[in-house]
């Protein structure tokens, strides 16, 4: 009797283990949400002479996003064409002034996926005397108002930080 309740004991905390193994997916995926929150890095690199642009996506805030404005299936892991949208999609709303006002005029490098980020790259050779920059970065933030958008800019030691919340569609930085 007592060996028949010790074998039926092992073979509940068996079931309780394999039902913990097959529902940890499903437990996980509703615990998964967007975090609303990029970052972008804008770095003068002196060695490569390039003004160089780093966009920072989590993957599943990027999907949604993609998902909602192009393509109801789309796969960003998967599919190569699907985050060639969605970064067409950020170099369309993110965009960088000189001081007087006029584009600079930045070029798409590539895409990435790594890990749980997409990273979306930009560059151009770095302006002549540039005594500040004006940033535009309106990504995802038509999709959710509560997005968060933080630049960091990057030159020579010194480093200023922008934070695109709200209703703020451009800020501006000003160099020594």
């Amino acid at each position: 009797m007592k060996r028949e309740r010790h074998n039926a004991a092992q073979m509940l905390i068996r079931i309780g283990v394999m039902a913990c193994v097959l529902l940890w997916p499903a437990v996980q995926s509703l615990h998964a949400h967007q975090q609303k929150a990029a970052i972008t890095r804008v770095l003068f690199n002196s060695n490569s002479g390039n003004l160089e642009v780093m966009h920072r996506f989590y993957v599943h805030d990027a999907e949604h996003a993609v998902r909602q404005l192009v393509d109801p299936n789309a796969d960003l892991i998967a599919s190569a064409a699907a985050r060639e949208q969605f970064a067409q999609y950020v170099t369309e709303r993110f965009s960088l002034l000189s001081t007087d006002g006029s584009s600079l005029s930045l070029r798409y490098v590539g895409q990435e996926v790594d890990g749980i980020f997409l990273w979306v790259y930009q560059e151009m050779p770095i302006p002549a005397a540039m005594t500040g920059l004006s940033v535009v970065n309106n990504v995802l933030r038509e999709i959710w108002p509560e997005q968060n958008n933080l630049v960091n800019i990057e030159r020579e030691d010194d480093l200023q930080t922008l934070n695109f919340t709200g209703n703020t569609e451009w800020l501006s930085v000003t160099f020594d």
